[in-house]
């Protein structure tokens, strides 16, 4: 598919733009906790565009898109509503993790729980980092493929390496500005592209015409049990996700996460509706015979979106179109890549490799780790061609299930103890894996459509039950000090 070249200039000069921006960042990072928190000096307006930019990625753009025209209909905006309502959530507990002062999650678990818990939680959480990264590397890759005419594979290497660069000059300085420029591209690219495609559709009430009366119905295909189970999903993995709780300790205090946490939430309930409604449109337009399946036949139903655009937009508004979604997708994977270099190289590498590392030599062993791990995730890119949804969806469940009640739980209950968290971190993530990859969802004669209900029901059983079996020797909710430089 050609591109236009007033459509290739917009987002080369995004590109560009991230890149110097990344360049800029660098020039502020002092010290590890600069690169890693960004000097805990985020207000309420930075933190809420770096959480919303983080959260709102492929899933989130392509992936609902998708969704939308592929039988959810309008209810597959409850994907992104309930990131919303996750975030309202989370800022009732985003003070209690802002006054930890820790830098990751796992740090959090060995001052709180000791060594073992630390490490069983960096093993637990890089390794969904890595795919998570994937997933955004492959929703960046299938625009700039069908914006440029390049092939699939060459836009993912050209995705990773750009990156992979801004993300490891700035920290989350650079993740931060660059989140923050990105949001809006998002917010407008996206909302941009409807009344167009609603032109070339006929207007509204040809598209409600030309969709099954189902397709309109916000239930369609989430009943309650579906949205709750969503919003505990992204609760649990929200609260312990390091791109995500990373914001929450970078802010200024306990006062700027909080309604940095608001602040996101608001802005994932005004976009939740436009990619829903653009994939409608698309389903409309097929239904027309103004679209064709053999459109979507050799390339997949995920260049929905790129296709409308090219079909339906000028080339600047496209241009805006792609550069937001590409926004989209890249200020998650950037947080991705972040979030796997801290945790290697505060968690693992700087207490059991070089204890006595330097805040300089763990800032660079930080970026190594991105390097290595935007490779790696750029190999997965390339070779998978699964839902950029369920990819996602099985990431934020299997980090999530076994961590919640230790990281959250640990900070208003002084008997939590070493033995309940280990038992909760192994009973949520065995129960995780089984029932996606073995049970095919069922355990015990039931089904679950979510495997995170019941990984969060058995972590908590662990939990609870080793905890006071095994209680701690000083009761406390208080951290082991540990220097931060």
């Amino acid at each position: 598919m050609g591109a236009n070249w007033i459509v290739t200039a917009v987002v080369v000069v995004y590109l560009i733009a991230m890149l110097f921006i990344g360049w800029y960042s660098s020039t502020k990072i002092n010290s590890n906790t600069d690169f890693m928190v960004a000097g805990r000096r985020l207000g309420p307006l930075l933190m809420a565009g770096t959480l919303a930019a983080t959260e709102i990625g492929g899933g989130s753009s392509l992936g609902v898109v998708q969704n939308g025209m592929s039988g959810y209909g309008l209810s597959a905006a409850w994907y992104i509503i309930t990131m919303g309502l996750a975030f309202v959530i989370l800022s009732f507990v985003a003070p209690k993790f802002r006054a930890a002062t820790v830098k990751t999650v796992p740090e959090y678990f060995r001052r709180r729980y000791g060594k073992e818990s630390g490490l069983i939680t960096a093993v637990i959480m890089l390794l969904p980092l890595v795919g998570l990264t994937a997933g955004q590397f492959i929703a960046s890759s299938v625009i700039l493929s069908t914006m440029l005419g390049l092939s699939y594979k060459v836009s993912v290497i050209i995705v990773a390496v750009v990156v992979t660069i801004y993300s490891i000059m700035g920290g989350l300085w650079s993740v931060t500005l660059t989140d923050f420029v990105q949001v809006f591209l998002i917010i407008l690219g996206m909302l941009a592209a409807v009344p167009f495609a609603l032109g070339y559709a006929g207007g509204w009430n040809a598209v409600v015409s030309n969709v099954p009366k189902e397709t309109m119905n916000i239930f369609a295909k989430y009943d309650l049990f579906g949205i709750v189970s969503l919003v505990i999903m992204y609760v649990g993995t929200f609260s312990v996700g390091q791109e995500a709780v990373s914001r929450f300790y970078a802010a200024k205090n306990e006062t700027a996460a909080k309604q940095g946490a608001w602040l996101a939430a608001l802005i994932n309930f005004i976009y939740a509706f436009i990619p829903t409604v653009l994939g409608i449109i698309v389903l409309a337009l097929i239904n027309m015979g103004k679209f064709s399946d053999s459109e979507f036949a050799a390339v997949g139903a995920r260049y929905a979106l790129p296709i409308l655009a090219i079909r339906t937009m000028p080339a600047i508004i496209c241009g805006l179109l792609f550069s937001g979604v590409i926004s989209a997708t890249m200020s998650s994977s950037d947080s991705d890549l972040l979030g796997a270099g801290s945790i290697f190289a505060n968690d693992i590498y700087k207490i059991y490799i070089r204890p006595k590392a330097s805040s300089t030599e763990v800032m660079n062993v930080t970026k190594i780790t991105m390097i290595i791990v935007g490779v790696l995730s750029m190999f997965i890119a390339l070779f998978n061609t699964q839902s950029i949804v369920s990819i996602l969806m099985f990431c934020f469940t299997l980090r999530a299930a076994g961590s919640f009640f230790p990281y959250v739980l640990g900070h208003y209950w002084p008997k939590a103890s070493k033995a309940g968290t280990i038992a909760s971190l192994l009973c949520g993530t065995i129960v995780v894996v089984y029932l996606e990859h073995i049970s095919k969802g069922y355990l015990f004669g039931f089904h679950f459509s979510q495997a995170i209900i019941p990984g969060l029901i058995f972590a908590f059983i662990g939990f609870i039950v080793f905890s006071i079996i095994f209680p701690p020797q000083n009761q406390t909710t208080e951290l082991i000090h540990e220097d931060d430089d």
